[in-house]
């Protein structure tokens, strides 16, 4: 068995843009679901939705025949917990909260085995290896994982030149809600301040050759992202989706 590809990966190195969708409810079935819905992306997250390793474990598993790849989000910028999502087999991580080239270079080598990296050896346990009946996964491994690393506040945005730069990152994805509160603007993600940051970071992140993403459930700003260079954009979330479908149903059987 051969190291399984990273089409995700491949996209972002072509420049074609991927779009997504959060997955949130921390639901195999939802997830699932999801995957047969024609997202590029699905991203599992660890930082804000109730994941554990088992319930990521199970979404991996459920997307898995689509066609859709799946993202995961750690909680932080940790070796442990990265070694072990990469263990279960996820290929493509989100890392929040990357405040300089120093934070960058962790993520990096996390996803690494030594000498490049801390990347604990334990593929005959794991499910990314397929317990070791992918050939040579230890010397491979590395060419299919995609390091996507979070840009989320006023500082590390003057850094984000030394951040894109640093060697083994894919992507740099701006988060809106935590850039606009860094900015003294809390609750407005889509104000100008904060889209305008936003654009003025994607082609900086772009011109270094690497992906740049964003998270933008109104349409209108989605676009102005992926015409900035966005390559690749979470367009909503499966919590707002259902919430909203919910309340417009009811809505419309409500009793004035």
């Amino acid at each position: 068995m051969t190291a399984i590809a990273n089409p995700f990966k491949r996209a972002l190195a072509q420049h074609r843009t991927q779009i997504g969708l959060w997955a949130a409810l921390a639901d195999a079935y939802v997830t699932e679901l999801l995957a047969t819905t024609g997202f590029d992306w699905l991203l599992i997250d660890g930082e804000h939705a109730p994941n554990d390793l088992r319930s990521t474990l199970a979404q991996l598993q459920a997307v898995a025949p689509h066609p859709t790849h799946p993202i995961v989000r750690p909680v932080r910028n940790d070796a442990a917990i990265i070694k072990q999502l990469l263990d279960i087999g996820a290929q493509t991580l989100l890392v929040p909260m990357i405040e300089n080239a120093g934070e960058a270079r962790a993520a990096v080598a996390a996803t690494r085995y030594p000498p490049h990296g801390v990347r604990g050896v334990g593929s005959a346990l794991a499910r990314a290896s397929r317990w070791n009946g992918s050939a040579d996964y230890l010397h491979h491994a590395a060419s299919e994982l995609c390091v996507l690393v979070q840009v989320e506040s006023v500082h590390a945005l003057a850094q984000l030149d030394a951040i894109a730069s640093v060697e083994g990152v894919d992507g740099v994805f701006f988060g809106p809600a935590d850039l606009s509160a860094s900015m003294g603007l809390l609750g407005q993600p889509a104000s100008p301040r904060v889209r305008e940051a936003i654009c003025k970071g994607m082609r900086a992140v772009r011109a270094q050759g690497k992906g740049a993403g964003v998270l933008a459930a109104d349409p209108a700003i989605a676009t102005e992202y992926i015409e900035a260079g966005a390559t690749f954009v979470a367009v909503g979330s499966d919590v707002a989706l259902l919430a909203r479908g919910a309340g417009e149903l009811a809505a419309k059987f409500r009793q004035p």
